[in-house]
């Protein structure tokens, strides 16, 4: 019987999912994507897609149920004998990989107010696998441990003290893509991996990292994940005039305010068509090039303000599913920050290679796939399996 550790990833209408060998650096052994949760729950797997035989308007629950009957079928001479999730907000108090007591889950329950698009999703999930596997270890790995290395100013808004001493402040977010980047810097960039870098985490969420030493400088979220860049459906950075105009003036609640900025905003509300970017660049509306150019804007704003705090850039990574994927994107957020000395190798580009710069520019560009689930894996490993 071979022992794995499950990598759950629950966001508020998918869940990805890995296995991995429990033993260090063992190999991943499965995984996939069930998305459309709420919808019709789909599941994505090796070049295959099938529907789940179940209502379209199922839970988390009864989808990580289907799952875990499937994997144990599957893979009858494999024992999970751990799990890892991703935790979007840990708070100021969690700052590293932990396991997870019924203490810890209090005060994770708290904090979803902070994260309601996901923090609900990611403990949803703990319970779930609990009620399956009621007794492994459960790993929590948080999305903003890893900006904690930031210098207090980094970290500070400019309010009461008092506030800040309770724990306003700007966490950030994407920590585990960010810790995977962080790792493979060396191998793509040598002794310059210690420099000056500007990660770009580009998907349906999206947000910008300054590191220096592959440390967390600044970032572009904040308290919440709402602040920063331009997403598929949140706001990103706004003036916070507006939300009493829309209070004041509008009449809208708090629930509604917030309902505007994280579910009707971003592409979706500027473009009025769609929240995911291959609609829009495949669009000849008028709506979706302004969307588009405003994406683009907002993310080459956010990597001058990152190469300010770092004091100069020696290399800029795109990554997540639109960083990866999206060549255009990519090209046109390189020609607005060409003054920086980087340039955009076309060809390299358009085949989405590891280095899409040009030779002779004095700032690198570079794609570098993300893996949030061998961070949240390799957490988990570390800190229940003692397996040789």
């Amino acid at each position: 019987m071979t022992a794995a550790v499950l990598v759950i990833n629950a966001g508020s209408s998918s869940i990805k999912y890995a296995i991995y060998e429990a033993r260090p650096s063992g190999d991943c052994l499965a995984k996939g994507l069930i998305d459309r949760i709420g919808l019709g729950p789909e599941h994505h797997s090796e070049n295959r897609s099938e529907t789940l035989p179940m209502a379209p308007d199922a839970t988390h629950a009864e989808v990580l149920e289907w799952l875990a009957a499937q994997l144990q079928t599957r893979f009858a001479d494999v024992e999970i004998v751990a799990g890892g999730h991703r935790v979007v907000h840990g708070g100021p108090e969690y700052s590293d990989s932990l396991r997870l007591t019924p203490e810890h889950m209090q005060r994770l329950d708290a904090l979803s107010p902070l994260a309601p698009g996901h923090q609900p999703h990611n403990l949803a999930g703990v319970r779930a696998l609990e009620d399956i596997w009621p007794d492994i270890p459960q790993i929590a790995c948080f999305d903003t441990a890893f900006h904690r290395t930031q210098p207090t100013v980094a970290q500070s808004f400019a309010i009461p003290r008092a506030l800040t001493q309770e724990g306003v402040l700007r966490y950030g977010f994407h920590g585990l893509s960010y810790a995977y980047i962080a790792s493979q810097l060396p191998d793509v960039l040598g002794d310059a991996a210690e420099g000056r870098v500007i990660v770009l985490h580009l998907g349906h969420g999206a947000s910008v990292c300054a590191m220096q030493n592959r440390k967390s400088i600044a970032t572009s979220m904040g308290f919440t994940a709402l602040d920063g860049l331009m997403m598929g459906k949140r706001c990103g950075e706004i003036d916070p005039g507006v939300i009493f105009h829309l209070i004041r003036e509008k009449g809208m609640s708090a629930a509604e305010v917030e309902t505007l900025l994280s579910t009707k905003s971003g592409l979706l509300g500027v473009s009025g068509q769609s929240d995911d970017m291959r609609d829009l660049l495949a669009s000849d509306r008028i709506e979706a090039k302004e969307a588009i150019a405003l994406f683009v804007y907002r993310a080459c704003a956010q990597i001058g303000r990152m190469a300010a705090a770092l004091q100069g850039v020696d290399a800029i990574v795109f990554t997540g599913g639109m960083g990866e994927n999206a060549a255009r994107i990519r090209s046109d957020i390189i020609a607005g920050s060409q003054w920086l000395g980087v340039h955009c190798d076309s060809d390299a580009n358009a085949e989405n290679q590891t280095v899409i710069s040009t030779n002779t520019s004095a700032v690198k560009a570079l794609v570098i796939p993300t893996n949030e689930e061998l961070v949240i894996a390799n957490d988990t490993r570390t800190l229940v399996c003692t397996h040789p």
